[in-house]
């Protein structure tokens, strides 16, 4: 009976040599190998040290994160606009024999500004090919609502003449004229070729498509009516105002290009077709006011 007292308190007393003694934590990891500081497990919902802070959808606009860039589009020299050669319907193109004017060339006699011209943004890099990186897109434009754009044929012209989209937007060709008028539409995704009576219109089959090269519309009844189309994959596109005044919303901040387009072409030509470095930063209050850019077409 002594004996197995001894053992039981031997037993005991080793026990709690070994409860109290030994460090049961596991060994804590390379922190560079960790997903979160060394040392005890972060608790849930709380905030960490190191760990980056979330941005809201909206919060990217502050402090030089985005920023909007407004400009304007000028000619040094506006032309004066050429008389069209009616051969069709002249009676109701040319209203009280007043001749019907060509709309390819717009500006503004006081200011310069030209309307039309179609200013976007790309990488800033030499290759053509090359998309606008959708990551760098503000979240609250990532994924817009689908817009469905208009072109109607009141006058004899197109109207509007030049536009742009984005990728998933729809078109309507309508025709409020009191005369018929045909539309020529031929893209790489879609192609029409119809007649639209007065007071009807025709919506394309399919959402609009990015393309690289512009669209082409016309009036095969009218061959001087024609337009323009450019369908972009990201926001940051802006077609000028009738004072050449453009505007593009939370560009992300950084180097990039920017390209003018008109419908004679790109601005400096060949040379143009890159664009322009600019480095968009917060100036003031969120927007980025460029110099006014004299526009020069291709001759």
């Amino acid at each position: 009976m002594r004996m197995l007292s001894t053992f039981m308190l031997t037993a005991g007393l080793l026990f709690a040599a070994i409860a109290c003694g030994t460090n049961t934590t596991p060994v804590a990891a390379n922190p560079a190998d960790a997903d979160s500081p060394a040392g005890n497990a972060p608790v849930p919902n709380a905030p960490q040290a190191n760990a980056p802070v979330a941005k809201a959808p909206g919060a990217a606009q502050a402090v030089g994160d985005y920023v909007t860039i407004k400009g304007q589009v000028k000619l040094a020299t506006i032309p004066k606009p050429d008389e069209v050669n009616v051969t069709t319907d002249k009676p109701i193109c040319c209203k009280d024999g007043a001749p019907l004017l060509d709309t390819k060339v717009i500006a503004n006699a006081k200011t310069g500004g030209v309307k039309n011209v179609i200013v976007w943004l790309r990488p800033d890099d030499e290759d053509r090919t090359k998309t606008f990186p959708q990551d760098k897109i503000h979240p609250d434009l990532a994924k817009p609502k689908s817009v469905k754009h208009t072109i109607d044929q009141p006058n004899c012209q197109f109207e509007p003449r030049v536009l742009a989209a984005r990728e998933g937007d729809t078109l309507v060709v309508k025709n409020s004229a009191t005369i018929g008028h045909n539309v020529n539409y031929s893209s790489d995704a879609e192609s029409i070729n119809l007649t639209i009576p007065p007071g009807k219109q025709h919506e394309l089959a399919q959402a609009l498509k990015t393309q690289r090269t512009p669209i082409a519309f016309k009036c095969d009844i009218h061959p001087w009516m024609a337009g323009r189309l450019r369908v972009f994959d990201h926001p940051y596109y802006a077609t000028t105002d009738a004072d050449g005044k453009f505007e593009i919303k939370l560009v992300p901040a950084g180097k990039w290009k920017v390209v003018y387009w008109h419908e004679g072409g790109f601005h400096k030509g060949k040379d143009g077709i890159l664009g322009f470095p600019i480095d968009t930063k917060d100036a003031t209050k969120g927007t980025m006011e460029l110099k006014p850019l004299d526009l020069e077409l291709p001759k």
